[in-house]
């Protein structure tokens, strides 16, 4: 079984940015996603079994969205300021549409629906917070920051591993969107 999810990529411009963004965020209790490693999740998958990946990809490819141009900005957080757990960057674009052809292709595969989906790149988790007034300051002034713009011309089947230092990611198939 591997675990699996599928991502846009974001695209290395990005990542000075990002990295500078999260340096402001390092604060106690709060574990950052490794840079490198920020993606807009489409659809989490789970545990499925190796033998699946080739349908899995197959069915991807049926995906019917055209390329589009894509807004990275903004940082939110998830569930609401008063609770929060996970600290995000927005992603603007034409992310509803291609995130319910997703759905469309996979429906046979049976997987959970997401209800509620909402493109984001998540950026940290929150763990234990000691400072939570510090970390609001902090949201609040990266709140309107535009990363730039981005062209979403694929997306990947991606296999991630656990670990203790945090998850590797793994490209198992990239799907170029016609």
């Amino acid at each position: 079984m591997i675990r699996t999810f599928i991502a846009v990529e974001l695209p290395g411009k990005f990542l000075p940015e990002i990295e500078r963004i999260e340096a402001s965020l390092d604060i106690p209790g709060i574990k950052l996603v490794e840079p490198k490693q920020v993606h807009i999740t489409l659809k989490f998958l789970g545990d499925i079994h190796e033998d699946k990946v080739e349908p899995v990809a197959s069915a991807l490819s049926q995906v019917d969205c055209k390329p589009f141009e894509a807004r990275i900005k903004g940082v939110g957080v998830f569930p609401k300021l008063a609770y929060i757990k996970v600290i995000w960057l927005g992603a603007e674009g034409n992310f509803d549409a291609l995130h319910s052809d997703v759905e469309r292709v996979l429906a046979p595969f049976k997987f959970e629906k997401d209800h509620l989906f909402s493109p984001h790149a998540t950026l940290a988790r929150v763990k234990m917070l000691k400072d939570k007034g510090a970390l609001l300051e902090k949201i609040q002034k990266l709140e309107n920051i535009d990363i730039g713009a981005m062209n979403v011309a694929s997306i990947s089947l991606k296999k991630s591993t656990l670990t203790p230092k945090g998850p590797i990611y793994e490209t198992l198939r990239e799907i170029k969107l016609q």
